[in-house]
């Protein structure tokens, strides 16, 4: 990893990030862990359209008209109505939705899916907000039915990817949808969305604001509150929150039924968990208040704990039924690339990369024959190599300075009386061979 003081990011338009040459290869090459990983597992890659019908990213049950893009053309006269019609997509998870509901007669079941692709949320710009940004998004849904072996495989692969992408150390906390509803039930209440967004503002707000809010708002006894409150702080490894949860006298079928899928999740994961990421079961996670209903997952940098979330998900049931008739329900997380990349970029922390890809520059003399250095440099190409070649022949220290500073291993000088190559990082010369000459040597 490279080492440096912790600088803050500036780009030209606020909330739109933009790399150096050397920057964007990392992300490139992030990108490409990605796809390795996911597809492994037998996940197929998908692209939409960057542009929604505004109707369908309405669709999500979040009042989300604030964060989104409108798409229209500045000249609009003679056209009627200037409402959007068209916006852009502020995440990949409804729009994914919409893909599966008017393409799951052609789909094989269950369908496993990954995407990688920008989106855009019109919130204002922080650390770790933006309003352009690269989310890469990986999900199983089933028809009807999905088997929640499938909530293991989803933690197991999206770690493997995140190990693989060295941005580690990160704690990955887990709960149960069921285990919140199962709390409502042992206190009668019946509006489960509403309690768990008071749960939520653990750490936002005070105890006693939000134990005040329990009582006035959801009507609960000053002793449910409590509880409420003693449940959210339950976190631990799968014995701890079992024993947590019999002190407070909270249990029944959907207790039950959260608690065993939560444990077939951690015995999935098992040996296989990175030796640098952490696993804790945290009852306060209560995202997606609308849709998840089982199992949902949040990820955070050890290092960073006041940072946001850098990866997200869970089971649901109803999300594609929302665009079909019939059930497609699902299980999903999804990598907030750019968050996870502009906090290592900030912090001096990203994977080392040189300015270029070039592996050979063919310096350019002046008695050098033109033709000769195109059927040169196209011969290394043909062995994998990335070539460049200058277009003139300035003085060879400008040519070496260039190369230094893109930092190009080699550069090679096609003398008449014999070729010769130049490692740059130990300055030895030796002479050139077409054919035995590789990047290793």
């Amino acid at each position: 990893m490279t080492t440096g003081a912790p600088r803050p990011l500036k780009f030209s338009i606020s909330g739109f990030p933009e790399y150096l040459p050397e920057h964007r290869q990392v992300e490139q090459r992030w990108l490409a862990i990605v796809a390795e990983v996911f597809s492994s597992y037998g996940y197929v890659n998908i692209e939409t359209p960057s542009v929604e019908k505004v109707a369908t990213l309405a669709n999500k049950g979040e009042d989300v008209d604030k964060e989104i893009y409108a798409l229209a053309r500045l000249n609009t006269r003679g056209e009627g109505s200037s409402e959007a019609k068209l916006a852009l997509h502020y995440d990949l998870t409804v729009p994914f939705a919409r893909y599966v509901a008017d393409h799951h007669q052609n789909l094989s079941f269950p369908f496993k899916r990954y995407q990688s692709q920008r989106v855009w949320r019109g919130e204002r710009p922080q650390e770790g907000r933006y309003r352009e940004f690269t989310q890469c998004d990986i999900d199983v849904v089933g028809n009807e039915t999905i088997s929640d072996f499938y909530d293991g495989e989803m933690l197991e692969v999206v770690m493997l990817a995140l190990e693989r992408m060295e941005v580690g150390p990160i704690l990955f906390q887990i709960s149960n949808r069921k285990l919140l509803q199962g709390l409502g039930e042992a206190l009668d209440v019946a509006d489960i969305t509403s309690l768990a967004r008071l749960l939520d503002k653990i750490g936002k707000l005070t105890e006693d604001a939000i134990h005040a809010s329990l009582v006035a708002d959801l009507g609960l006894s000053p002793e449910a509150a409590t509880t409420c409150l003693k449940f959210a702080s339950i976190r631990g490894d799968y014995a701890d929150v079992v024993a947590r949860l019999g002190e407070i006298g909270v249990g029944g079928p959907s207790i039950e039924a959260g608690l065993g899928e939560l444990r077939r999740v951690v015995d999935h994961v098992g040996q296989a968990m990175p030796a640098s990421f952490k696993l804790e079961i945290d009852l306060s996670i209560a995202r997606g208040f609308d849709y998840y209903t089982g199992v949902v997952y949040e990820a955070r940098f050890i290092d960073y704990p006041k940072y946001p979330s850098i990866c997200a998900g869970g089971r649901y049931e109803n999300l594609v039924a929302s665009f079909a008739k019939k059930s497609f329900p699902g299980v999903g997380v999804s990598i907030g690339l750019t968050r996870i990349f502009t906090k290592l970029l900030s912090e001096g922390r990203l994977p080392e990369a040189r300015p270029s890809p070039t592996d050979v520059l063919i310096a350019r003399l002046p008695e050098s024959d033109a033709g000769a250095l195109l059927a040169l440099a196209s011969a290394l190409r043909g062995r994998g190599m990335k070539v460049e070649l200058f277009a003139e022949a300035p003085a060879l220290d400008k040519q070496l300075k260039y190369a230094s500073r893109k930092k190009i291993p080699y550069v090679l000088f096609p003398f008449a009386d014999g070729h010769q190559i130049k490692a740059m990082e130990t300055g030895v010369q030796s002479p050139f061979d077409r054919q035995s000459f590789s990047l290793g040597d």
